[in-house]
């Protein structure tokens, strides 16, 4: 396990964009990015591998870029084309090789996990 911190979060306009970041007090395999709006489920977003192979929900793809900088630990998540939907906590989440559940985007493989930070688009 690692400690994980998410910045970046705060309002946008729809079709604007935001960048998130997440710093983690070590070396990580798989990072990932997933999300809760007020009253839903919380739902991966996007994740990528300690080689920075990524994955996207189909929700979030051609839009989000998930990139890493292993050399200083940290995640980041450019949004671009926000949508009224985007509005969400944003938390950065970690998970070991080990943990594989048979699927990408499973909150259930991530045993790291900052606190969140809180994305808002309105017009």
């Amino acid at each position: 396990q690692v400690q994980l911190m998410e910045s970046g979060g705060g309002s946008g306009q729809p079709g604007g964009s935001l960048t998130l970041a997440c710093t983690a007090s070590g070396t990580t395999y798989n990072m990932g990015w997933f999300r809760q709006a007020s009253g839903k489920e919380r739902e991966g977003v996007a994740d990528i591998g300690p080689y920075g192979v990524p994955h996207y929900s189909g929700r979030v793809a051609g839009r989000f870029t998930i990139s890493r900088d292993n050399d200083n630990n940290t995640l980041y998540l450019q949004m671009n084309g926000l949508k009224l939907e985007d509005t969400a906590t944003y938390y950065c989440a970690a998970r070991a090789r080990d943990r594989w559940f048979g699927s990408r985007l499973n909150p259930d493989a991530y045993d790291s996990w900052g606190r969140g930070t809180q994305v808002t688009v309105s017009s």
